[in-house]
């Protein structure tokens, strides 16, 4: 592991949205998961979008985790490349996606029924892609974020 300290040099920007992409699918999973669950429950859009939030964390960590578990690595240090490999490039992805909705008019408002609520959802997943894939491409070259993950991988 010590290899990651001193970084892996120069990353393909195709690397980096691969990483990226891997994340928004738990992110995607968990904020309509979350959206689904809260309306469903008739909650108020702030505990609908923590709970979405939420769960983008716990999807997204989890597909890591399964990839990882997958390379014969024990639970505890499955966990942490999890961790080290997703928490920056979830966080960056869950405000950009959350902050378009927050701010586009009506699309707090807009119900699981609504085209206009599925619409936004995915410019806003769109954004939070284009602004995470830079991320990722610079902590992949540090040694940081989905590079930790690369070494498990067959």
């Amino acid at each position: 592991m010590q290899q990651h300290a001193h970084g892996i040099g120069k990353v393909s920007w195709r690397m980096a949205a691969q990483a990226t992409l891997h994340c928004l699918t738990g992110c995607a999973i968990g904020e309509v998961l979350g959206m689904v669950i809260g309306t469903a429950l008739g909650w108020g859009n702030v505990q609908t979008m923590i709970l979405a939030i939420v769960l983008a964390f716990f999807f997204g960590y989890a597909l890591t985790l399964r990839g990882v578990l997958k390379a014969g690595v024990d639970f505890k240090t499955a966990f942490r490349v999890a961790l080290a490999a997703d928490t920056l490039s979830i966080a960056v992805m869950e405000l950009i996606d959350n902050a378009v909705i927050a701010f586009w008019p009506g699309a707090m408002d807009a119900h699981l029924s609504d085209p206009m609520f599925w619409w936004i959802l995915a410019i806003a997943l769109a954004a939070a892609f284009v602004i995470t894939t830079p991320v990722n491409k610079w902590m992949i070259g540090r040694g940081k974020g989905h590079a930790v993950v690369h070494q498990y991988h067959h």
